[in-house]
């Protein structure tokens, strides 16, 4: 009758265990809010250089307005220019392709891409200040892109 009840407390202590492990595992399988903006591809164009991106728009609710002021670096590591790109709505769980056309850039010349700020993050129960804080960047070009 021993060896039942050493056993029957061994498996309730290990079932209990198992279901305190449960909420941990369950917080870290969550979704944590992000704004993904990719630099994908900067190809010369007749305008000037033609800078891609990829967005992706995990912030749990639609952007009826995204907008960042970047600053692009020429080769020596000076701020060549400012400007406002506008990536427009970005609804929700979607992903986006947006080309910028920078007249007077030459691609081969632009060594970074800063985001400087977020000019425009509006839509429906979002923070100002959700675009930047939740913003993740990527490159996909021989060009430094980050905040």
């Amino acid at each position: 009758m021993t060896s039942f009840t050493t056993s029957l407390r061994l498996l309730t202590s290990m079932l209990g265990m198992s279901l305190a492990m449960v909420p941990a595992l369950a917080q870290e399988s969550a979704p944590v809010p992000a704004l993904s903006l990719e630099l994908n591809g900067a190809q010369p164009s007749d305008k000037g250089c033609r800078l891609t991106f990829v967005v992706n728009n995990n912030l749990g609710a639609d952007l009826s307005k995204a907008a960042f002021e970047i600053a692009l670096f020429n080769e020596a590591g000076v701020v060549d220019r400012l400007t406002v790109l506008d990536f427009k709505e970005l609804p929700a769980g979607k992903t986006k392709v947006t080309r910028f056309d920078l007249a007077g850039t030459e691609c081969s010349k632009v060594s970074r891409v800063l985001i400087n700020s977020a000019t425009e993050c509006t839509g429906t129960g979002v923070e100002p200040s959700a675009c930047m804080r939740n913003l993740k960047t990527d490159t996909k070009t021989g060009i430094a892109f980050g905040v």
